[in-house]
């Protein structure tokens, strides 16, 4: 990749979201160099049918610390209540002051558009923050930056108002044991709090290995449909006979609310993109 170490500043919902939907990005960044930033907006409490809101919490927060640690990218968790996330002033200061003070090269984030009302609110944020950084008297007690960092919007396959855009695709096949490493961590999650919304408590594994085995094949099962989604991209990226046969994929829309996405900067943060 660039001889100058990219930043990658991931601002999700919610403790997992980022390694659920941009794992595989993180990890060839941390692998080559560059600077990973994973944020969750909100606290985490509410994901979970037995633990209290206080608990919760405090796990969530020490989990996604964890799942970072894997890679070496850094985590926070802030303190925005999970569920009741919204785009309000506190939290687009919030959003302005991090982009500002970390200066990323990429933004990725959700989509507006998304089932999740805090996956909403959070797209909706950093749509609203993504021209303020540049602004002076807004947040005026940090510097403002002087261009916008490319916003992209990390995967949903949800498709009123209108479907995604994957402009940017990845093979994710070669980073899939540290992707299922790191989702290993999110174990409030992974094999407790999802199992018991799908119905599936019962198949999930007691002991470690037989869990992760568990996990790597719920987490293709949940992810496949990326790959038929940007099938044409894959191929475009990876030629005909790679492209059409990837089964696992990350995929990123790049938003018109951020920096303009140029050849250079393509070429420097999605160098396999050709």
């Amino acid at each position: 990749m660039a001889e100058t170490p990219i930043r990658l500043l991931i601002l999700g919902a919610h403790p997992d979201d980022a390694e659920y939907h941009a794992a595989g990005l993180a990890t060839v960044y941390r692998e080559a160099g560059h600077s990973v930033r994973m944020i969750s907006m909100t606290d985490g409490s509410a994901g979970h049918h037995r633990l209290l809101r206080d608990e919760l919490a405090a796990t969530r927060r020490r989990e996604a610390a964890a799942s970072a640690a894997v890679i070496g990218a850094t985590s926070q968790v802030w303190d925005f209540s999970d569920g009741e996330l919204e785009p309000t002033l506190e939290l687009r200061r919030r959003v302005i002051t991090e982009i500002r003070n970390y200066r990323p090269d990429l933004v990725l984030t959700h989509r507006t558009n998304d089932y999740h009302p805090d996956h909403r609110a959070a797209g909706q944020v950093v749509q609203d923050a993504a021209f303020l950084v540049r602004v002076p008297h807004v947040v005026p007690e940090v510097p403002a930056l002087w261009s916008d960092p490319i916003v992209g919007c990390m995967a949903d396959l949800f498709s009123r108002p209108c479907p995604m855009s994957a402009d940017i695709v990845l093979d994710i096949a070669p980073q899939i044991e540290t992707i299922v490493a790191m989702l290993a961590k999110h174990r409030s999650q992974v094999f407790e709090w999802l199992p018991f919304l799908e119905g599936t408590e019962a198949e999930v594994p007691a002991d470690g290995a037989g869990r992760i085995g568990w996990l790597g094949d719920w987490y293709a099962a949940a992810i496949r449909r990326r790959a038929d989604h940007c099938r044409e991209r894959l191929v475009a990226a990876y030629g005909a006979e790679r492209g059409g046969s990837i089964a696992l994929a990350e995929m990123f829309e790049i938003s018109e609310y951020g920096g303009v996405l140029t050849e250079p900067a393509r070429k420097r943060l999605f160098p396999w993109m050709g």
